[in-house]
């Protein structure tokens, strides 16, 4: 009996390391939203690091994070470093490219709990008196990444944060004065 119950999981066990080694090597996660705002409104919002604690979904999950701003205040080579407990790990981003209220690109690195090398890109385009503004993260995906995407993937695993944080960016640009 128990050399089934073994073999049964060994199977089980080869099973979803075989669904993990055909996962993709690479992921993408999108998600937009519409903001009643001119364009240069949410770049503003985006392109300066100093600012994302408005709206960021990450900002609120450890109170205590160290932060650490370099470089510019905003734009190209304004890098953004933090460190806080297991909810937001540690981390640094840098923007990389930005096209004034059109485009923010960065360069996202995961340090812990888990290292990872990902891009990431707003788009911000103007749809009559409302900009449309899409927030895309791309990276690789290594075994260890294929193998939790077999029971959850990417796109549900960051994606809701990515609407929370549109939510709120999109609350912030509304705001008159903004």
């Amino acid at each position: 009996m128990l050399k089934i119950v073994l073999i049964g999981v060994l199977v089980i066990v080869l099973g979803v390391l075989g669904l993990a080694a055909f996962q993709p090597d690479r992921f993408a996660v999108q998600r937009q939203v519409s903001v009643s705002a001119a364009p240069d409104k949410p770049f503003a919002l985006v392109n300066d690091f100093h600012r994302w604690g408005e709206w960021s979904p990450w900002e609120a999950l450890d109170p205590a994070m160290k932060r650490t701003h370099s470089g510019p205040a905003s734009g190209p080579g304004a890098v953004y470093e933090w460190a806080g407990n297991s909810d937001v790990g540690a981390g640094r981003m840098e923007i990389t490219g930005a096209q004034p209220a059109t485009r923010v690109d960065i360069k996202l690195d995961f340090l812990r709990p888990f290292e990872g090398h990902n891009s990431t890109v707003f788009t911000l385009a103007p749809q009559g008196s409302a900009t449309t503004v899409t927030w895309t993260m791309r990276g690789p995906m290594p075994f260890v990444s294929k193998l939790m995407s077999v029971f959850v993937s990417m796109d549900k695993l960051i994606g809701k944060d990515f609407e929370a944080g549109l939510a709120k960016l999109k609350a912030v640009a509304e705001k008159p004065g903004a």
